[in-house]
């Protein structure tokens, strides 16, 4: 998950509302604090500030297609219960009960070369009946180094055969599979250390080719990185990238914080975060749009930390996603990391407040978020 930035990092300056209710409008690769209007009491308006060709996705019955792409709107999920104990069904049964909707993914972390997933109990997440759901299933090897692996160590080798065939005989399904997520934050540009950027590269591929070549051909990887300014802008970030034919998508995780200075902000600022320091770092979300532009998208962990100094700026947040989606069409997917207390204690629940649950709901029944699985 996400760490929070060093308050070294400053935001670069957002548009801001003018006083008679008009906004300016920000370029595309710049972040907005932008306010068309405060949606408060209307469905209706909710809805209709969602751009039309992105509205209309809910009238196509949108699914997933090939490499779980939807063929139209964007894949809806969570991680339910994050860092506690109650992070599986029952804390996924929750979320849904107080969100009122069912989640289309769900996301689950895994580590070491000891169990294989998914679990008994993720596969039953999954094959719900009447609720199917794609799984996004997080691995961090932990055996040896980057370069060990990607070398070809004895134990994950090991470890990966055996998932292969756990998956062959007990998963069929498409599911989403990142390795390492976060890693840039582990990177260490030492010749030797084992945990270059190109080691990092070199491990994913071998990952993806060993686990292909025994027959799990129904996972579809994502390259997970946390779109944090000061990794983005090192010269080695673009070495991490391990070759289109191992990379089916790209995801970030980022977070928006209720309280002024680093990462405060709306949707545009979250997906396009960016530093005075860094003035030419474009933004994530631009800087994937124009390196890897075949690339579908996925916001694989976002958030609002709940702050009681700021408590309206989580309801506030979501109403403006749903009035800045369509400005990002590579989105395919955006999974919630819902958690009471991360490593900080920072609290992401979407029912922080009674305002923000209500702006939360009404967000997941925007057409647009609606895809089925399968």
């Amino acid at each position: 998950m996400t760490a929070g930035g060093p308050a070294a990092y400053q935001p670069i300056g957002s548009t801001t509302t003018s006083g008679s209710g008009g906004t300016s409008a920000p370029g595309p690769d710049q972040p907005s604090r932008a306010r068309t209007m405060v949606l408060t009491g209307s469905d209706r308006l909710v809805a209709a500030a969602v751009p039309a060709r992105a509205a209309s996705a809910g009238h196509k019955r949108c699914r997933t297609g090939d490499k779980l792409v939807p063929t139209c709107g964007i894949l809806w999920g969570v991680a339910p219960g994050a860092r506690t104990e109650e992070h599986g069904f029952d804390a996924l049964a929750e979320f849904e009960r107080k969100t009122g909707r069912h989640q289309a993914v769900y996301h689950a972390y895994h580590h070491g070369i000891r169990q294989l997933f998914p679990t008994p109990q993720e596969i039953e997440i999954a094959r719900q009946p009447g609720k199917k759901r794609v799984l996004l299933l997080n691995w961090k090897p932990e055996s040896t180094t980057w370069a060990g692996i990607a070398r070809g160590d004895r134990r994950t080798d090991a470890f990966l055969d055996r998932l292969a065939e756990h998956l062959r005989h007990n998963f069929r399904e498409p599911l989403f599979f990142a390795i390492h997520h976060e890693a840039e934050d582990q990177v260490r540009e030492r010749s030797g250390s084992g945990y270059t950027a190109r080691d990092y590269a070199a491990m994913f591929r071998h990952v993806v080719k060993r686990l292909r070549a025994h027959g799990a051909d129904n996972l579809v990887t994502v390259l997970v990185h946390m779109a944090y300014v000061p990794h983005t802008t090192k010269s080695w970030f673009s070495d991490m990238y391990p070759g289109d034919s191992v990379v089916d998508w790209i995801g970030f995780d980022t977070y928006s914080y209720s309280d002024p200075g680093y990462g405060h902000g709306d949707f545009a600022e979250l997906l396009n975060r960016r530093s005075a320091l860094k003035p030419r770092w474009p933004g994530f979300y631009n800087w994937v749009r124009a390196r890897h532009p075949d690339k579908p998208l996925m916001v694989a962990e976002w958030g609002v930390w709940f702050s009681k100094r700021n408590p309206g700026h989580m309801a506030e947040f979501y109403r403006e996603v749903g009035q800045q989606i369509g400005r990002f069409p590579a989105i395919k997917a955006m999974v919630h990391f819902e958690t009471p207390a991360n490593q900080k204690g920072q609290d992401s629940s979407v029912d922080s407040t009674p305002a923000a649950l209500r702006e939360y709901r009404r967000l997941g029944r925007l057409p647009v978020f609606q895809v089925s699985v399968g």
